[in-house]
């Protein structure tokens, strides 16, 4: 982890309090680039000393605003807005303007924020990117780039990259195909990257591999900014994307971490198993979604009782995200000893076809093979619910409103708490609101979903729903993974990350029912899990970084970026 040319840096980045810095490193003679520069520009909290010595008086009203006065401001003007995409408007143009005055709005504001930087409003805002496009963010990497994609990395200003998180943009959260426009995802994943995980914004890199879309919308959007085509698929597919791999690791290195986001099923399996034993890959719709959801499970194990082995588990939709979390919760409980191939028959999936049973062999995609047991076919989930009596319900099926009254009821009558997961986003395309969840159960569901809902009262009872956001795992787990210098990714690692996050959930929130603990608490969170994945990551030999810290939250606090502004000599 190097310098950023910033000062005096600590592992990653932070700089040190009253440490003098030099905001450039070459020889510049006016201080209007500086305003202009966003990893740099103070606003009005540069300080007098600040703007005799940088050339800045009169390019600034003659205030001087503290960055907490700042902070304050930005708030309150947020808060006028009463459309969420505005607000991630603004927050872009901050993020654009003054990176660090940005980063501190979203650690000190995290639960407010969090939904406008990501899900819900990031899925509108890669619906409307072409309209609201305005300075390109990360890198775009073309059919028209082929066999010139090394060149291309070669672009991007910075050269010590960590971590890159990569789109193809055809399966965008709940909303589909959205082609070039999907980059608000890898944007704003990083964006978390750094205030949740501290990695430094420097190292990040968000990028999208444009192979055309077959959403005729957008073919006929004039604002549309990607390739008007049809997607690639086949070799032409492959190949952009091997030559893509081949040269991030050429022109970065055995470490760099790269994180697979929103490519559609029958992308995101075989890339995964392509690369995961030649480079440090991890995907976050099938890991990180399965590290949460299972760190949930763990954590209800103390409402609902008994071990993961006495629980059967119901899932509607059987793509990336169900058959990736049921092969985690396979992977946790067969850890007691029991072989892998009889847990997976306490594990059950229904699809749009109905139950995956084995007759329907023949038909189904190679990722559902495991879960299709013997049973008679069932068509609809209520059926499924009745005769398969599960007490853990979880959907990831992308479609809203699957869980009705009826399917709720029956999980209620055959458990006294049943564990409802509605994971799908955004908020629309939740599979039962909080509400219903805990209306239909007369109040006795354990409720968690993918997209944020408020608190419900029922019977003056207040109900707090947990949130099974990936943002709980993936910018502790990528901390852990860059700072032990891990080469690759191990199952073993996502195990203990879904163990670290459920062991910061306290007795007080147990007791409300809550199974995740607040966000407010993340970077605190996200070092406890960037510890444990790194403490397994040299017990298994996949860590790089010699010697090992003897303390690895202390050092994984002590990577983290700092957003307070420096001071420039």
């Amino acid at each position: 982890m190097g310098n950023e040319g910033d000062g005096v840096v600590d592992n990653n980045g932070g700089v040190h309090g009253g440490q003098l810095v030099t905001p450039w490193n070459m020889s510049i003679s006016s201080g209007h680039i500086l305003l202009r520069d966003p990893r740099h520009n103070k606003g009005l909290a540069f300080t007098e000393r600040e703007r005799d010595a940088h050339y800045l008086n009169g390019l600034l009203p003659p205030t001087i605003s503290s960055q907490e006065l700042q902070e304050k401001k930005v708030m309150h003007n947020l808060r006028q807005y009463e459309v969420p995409l505005q607000r991630y408007i603004a927050m872009i143009d901050l993020q654009e303007r003054n990176e660090r005055l940005f980063y501190k709005l979203l650690i000190d504001h995290v639960e407010e924020l969090l939904p406008i930087v990501y899900t819900p409003t990031v899925g509108e805002a890669c619906q409307k990117f072409g309209s609201i496009f305005r300075r390109p963010q990360g890198l775009y990497i073309s059919l028209k780039d082929k066999g010139h994609v090394l060149e291309v990395l070669r672009n991007w200003p910075e050269r010590n990259i960590e971590v890159i998180v990569v789109t193809d943009g055809e399966r965008i959260l709940g909303l589909g195909d959205l082609g070039c426009q999907g980059m608000g995802i890898p944007v704003g994943k990083l964006s978390l990257y750094t205030a949740l995980g501290g990695v430094r914004p420097s190292v990040c890199l968000p990028i999208t591999i444009d192979v055309g879309t077959n959403n005729e919308k957008l073919l006929n959007d004039e604002f549309y900014i990607g390739l008007k085509q049809n997607r690639a698929r086949g070799e032409e597919y492959d190949e952009l994307l091997d030559e893509f791999m081949k040269a991030v690791k050429l022109n970065y290195g055995e470490k760099i971490l790269i994180q697979f986001e929103d490519f559609a099923n029958h992308n995101a399996f075989s890339l995964l198993n392509r690369y995961r034993t030649t480079h440090l890959v991890f995907n976050d719709d099938i890991q990180g979604t399965a590290s949460v959801v299972l760190s949930g499970l763990l954590s209800a194990l103390k409402l609902i009782g008994g071990t993961l082995f006495d629980h059967t588990f119901l899932f509607l939709g059987a793509g990336e995200a169900g058959t990736g979390i049921a092969e985690l919760i396979a992977l946790q409980i067969s850890k007691t000893g029991a072989s892998i191939e009889e847990v997976r028959k306490k594990i059950w999936l229904v699809d749009s076809k109905g139950l995956v049973v084995s007759s329907r062999k023949e038909s189904l995609q190679h990722f559902k093979l495991p879960w299709a047991h013997e049973h008679e076919e069932i068509s609809n989930l209520l059926d499924a619910v009745k005769e398969i009596k599960p007490s853990v319900l979880i959907g990831t099926s992308g479609v809203g409103r699957q869980f009705t009254q009826e399917v709720i009821e029956a999980m209620s009558s055959i458990n006294e708490k049943p564990l409802i997961m509605a994971l799908s986003n955004p908020t629309s395309q939740a599979e039962c609101t909080a509400e219903e969840a805990y209306t239909w159960s007369k109040g006795r569901a354990i409720f968690a979903s993918g997209s944020p809902f408020g608190p419900v009262t029922y019977e003056d009872k207040v109900f707090v729903p947990g949130q099974a956001n990936n943002a709980y795992i993936f910018p502790g787990f990528g901390l852990g993974l860059i700072m032990c210098g891990a080469t690759r990714l191990h199952d073993d690692l996502l195990l203990v990350a879904s163990e670290g996050l459920a062991s910061q959930v306290t007795e007080e929130e147990y007791a409300k029912g809550i199974i995740f603990p607040p966000f407010s608490c993340i970077r605190k969170i996200s070092a406890h899990i960037a510890a444990s994945v790194a403490d397994k990551a040299y017990e298994l030999g996949l860590a790089s970084l010699q010697p090992r810290p003897n303390d690895l939250v202390k050092f994984a606090e002590s990577c983290m970026y700092s957003p307070v502004y420096p001071i420039y000599r």
